[in-house]
C-alpha cells in the first residue's frame, strides 16, 4: 500500500477552517441584526423583559463600577507621572499633557473598559447561555410560546453594552480630573490652558471616532461571547470551539483599534 501524503489533505483542512470561520462570522452578524431588531421593537419591553433587563444592567455594572474606576484612577496617576517626568527630562513639557490625554483617554481607557467588561461580565454570560441551552431552558421557553433570544439573550447583550459604555465614560472623566490634578495640583490656575488644550485634542473628528470606537467596542464584547455561547459550544467535533469566540472578539477589538488609529492620525 502506498503511504499517505499529509499534503494532500491540506486543501480540505483549509476549506473546513475557512468554512467554519465564515459560518461563525455570519452567525455573529445575524445575531447582531436580530438583537438590533429586538431592541427597536416595542414588544421586547414587556413586564418580564423589563425586569430581566434592569436586573442584568445592575448586576453587570454596579458591582464593577467602583473597582474599575479606582483602577482607572491609579493607572491615570501612574501614567501621568511617568509621562510628565520623562517629558521634563527631555525638555518636552509642553507636549506632555496632550500626550497623556491622547494615550490615556482616547486609546487606553476604552480598550481597558471593554476587556474588563468582557472578562467580568459578557464571557461568563455567554457560558451561562450555553448552560441554559444545554439544560433545556430554551426548549421550555419555545414550548411556552416565548422567544428565548428575547427573554434570555437580549437583556445580557444590552447590559454588556451599557456596562462597557458606562465604565468607559466615567473612567474618562475621572482620568481627565486626575490628569489635571497631577499636573497643576489642587488649584484653578491651569484651568484655562487645560480646557484650551482639551478642545484642541477633542476636535469634532476625534470626538466622533472616540464615540464610535467606544460603541463598537461595547457591541463587540457584548455580542461575540453571546454568539459563541449560543452556537459554537454545540459543535463538539471541533477542539477549539470554546476558544473561537474569544479569538474572534480579540480580532474585532484589534480591527476597531486599528481603524480608530487610522482615523485619528492619518
Amino acid at each position: 500500500m502506498a503511504p499517505s501524503l499529509p499534503g494532500l489533505f491540506l486543501p480540505e483542512r483549509l476549506w473546513r477552517t475557512a468554512r467554519r470561520w465564515a459560518i461563525a462570522w455570519w452567525r455573529i452578524l445575524y445575531l447582531g441584526a436580530v438583537v438590533l431588531v429586538l431592541v427597536l421593537s416595542p414588544s421586547s419591553y414587556g413586564k418580564g423583559t423589563r425586569r430581566a433587563l434592569a436586573r442584568h444592567i445592575y448586576l453587570d455594572t454596579a458591582p464593577v463600577l467602583v473597582g474599575f474606576t479606582v483602577l482607572a484612577a491609579l493607572i491615570s496617576l501612574v501614567i501621568t507621572r511617568i509621562v510628565v517626568v520623562t517629558a521634563l527630562s527631555y525638555g518636552l513639557s509642553r507636549y506632555a499633557l496632550e500626550m497623556v490625554i491622547r494615550v490615556l483617554v482616547l486609546e487606553l481607557i476604552p480598550l481597558t473598559a471593554a476587556l474588563f467588561v468582557a472578562m467580568r461580565c459578557t464571557i461568563p454570560n455567554g457560558t451561562h447561555i450555553t448552560r441554559l441551552r444545554d439544560g433545556g431552558r430554551f426548549s421550555a421557553l419555545r414550548r411556552q410560546g416565548a422567544d428565548p433570544v428575547r427573554m434570555e439573550l437580549l437583556p445580557r447583550v444590552v447590559a454588556g453594552v451599557f456596562a462597557c459604555i458606562t465604565l468607559a465614560a466615567l473612567s474618562c472623566v475621572v482620568a481627565l480630573v486626575l490628569v489635571y490634578v497631577g499636573v497643576y495640583g489642587f488649584n484653578l490656575a491651569g484651568l484655562p490652558s487645560y480646557t484650551r488644550m482639551f478642545g484642541q485634542v477633542f476636535s469634532p473628528g476625534v470626538t466622533l471616532v472616540f464615540v464610535l470606537k467606544t460603541v463598537f467596542f461595547s457591541l463587540a464584547v457584548a455580542l461575540i461571547p453571546m454568539a459563541a455561547g449560543l452556537y459554537d459550544a454545540g459543535d463538539r467535533t471541533q477542539p477549539d470551539s470554546e476558544l473561537g469566540g474569544l479569538a474572534r472578539m480579540f480580532a474585532v477589538l484589534l480591527m476597531i483599534e486599528i481603524a480608530s488609529l487610522m482615523g485619528n492620525y492619518y
